[in-house]
């Protein structure tokens, strides 16, 4: 087991931030760890890297504790959110700041710091522009920059916080899809924090979600967004109307709903208020007799076999049948 996680508690200012966390990453994984703001991803990951102590539990790398070991013998590379290039030196002389910052007796040769650095930009695909300085890139090429940096001091563990927010909606797409086409080449264990369920569904070989300082579900990206344990982790990762049908309440995503004209098992009735073509799929607002609104995402061949009319009274029913037991 590359790093686990027990039992981990941490309080700032009186305020629970992490409540018994526990986790464990296999070798070469890369875990995305989802949660709302505020519910202690970041937390966590700081005190993996050794820049924050808990205040009760353990960290073990490769089972071995991490509590007397300085931030810097962890062999992690932690990249941030802001990039924090240094502006003043080219592309290359950043990616080889750590290399050149090694004690002398662990310094590489100019020549094997030169093939190093070349390798790390043939792998983030900016070798064209080694001499530029950061000002000059974009804001993709700068986060691939900041990656290549802390690759290049040969890291074990790679923790990724937020590294794709502040950039723009079509950037963070392509970057994302990189990391994860490249990930099996950088032959480290990656943690990467993230707010945005699209991103960590994208990305993740497994999802941890957090909820007020504890793993609310962890597994695959499919495991989580098809089969949720708990109505946070339904509603959490994507869309999801609540219905209430003959007494129980059903969790459904859009695409999870069944119109017709005529009554169906398990349908209630709803009004359609508004049509709209989003895509692939049609979008339909309808509201129930409470005046309570249900999304309902059709693709177009399944619209034109409905066709539906605004004001309409049509049945609606869960295709797939996604309670939760109270607890």
């Amino acid at each position: 087991m590359a790093i686990q996680v027990n039992n981990i508690h941490k309080t700032y200012a009186g305020t629970k931030v992490l409540n018994g966390l526990s986790l464990e990453v296999n070798d070469g994984e890369l875990i995305a760890l989802l949660g709302p703001s505020g519910c202690g991803k970041t937390t966590l990951l700081r005190i993996i890297a050794g820049l924050e102590q808990p205040d009760q539990g353990t960290v073990l790398c490769d089972g071995v504790s991490t509590a007397d070991i300085k931030p810097g013998d962890r062999k992690v590379g932690f990249v941030f959110q802001h990039y924090a290039l240094f502006r003043h030196l080219s592309v290359f002389e950043n990616i080889a700041f750590g290399l050149r910052a090694k004690p002398r007796a662990e310094r590489p040769s100019e020549d094997e710091i030169k093939r190093k650095v070349a390798s790390l930009l043939e792998l983030i695909q900016l070798d064209w522009i080694a001499k530029r300085l950061p000002q000059q890139l974009s804001g993709g090429q700068r986060q691939r920059v900041a990656l290549a940096r802390v690759l290049a001091i040969d890291p074990k563990y790679l923790l990724l916080d937020e590294p794709f927010g502040a950039l723009d909606a079509k950037v963070r797409l392509e970057l994302r899809r990189w990391l994860r086409d490249r990930h099996h080449d950088l032959g480290v264990t990656t943690i990467f924090v993230t707010h945005d369920q699209e991103e960590a569904l994208d990305v993740a070989d497994r999802i941890v979600l957090v909820n007020s300082g504890k793993v609310e579900q962890e597994g695959t990206p499919d495991q989580l967004y098809n089969h949720p344990k708990t109505p946070f982790v339904c509603d959490f990762l994507g869309f999801v109307n609540t219905i209430t049908i003959q007494g129980r309440t059903y969790h459904v995503r859009p695409h999870e709903i069944k119109l017709s004209r005529a009554s169906i098992d398990l349908s209630i009735q709803l009004k359609v208020n508004t049509i709209r073509t989003a895509g692939q799929l049609v979008q339909i607002e309808l509201q129930d007799n409470e005046s309570k609104p249900v999304s309902v995402a059709l693709p177009h061949d399944i619209f034109a076999q409905v066709n539906p009319n605004i004001g309409e009274i049509l049945y609606a029913a869960p295709a797939i049948q996604r309670t939760f037991d109270a607890t």
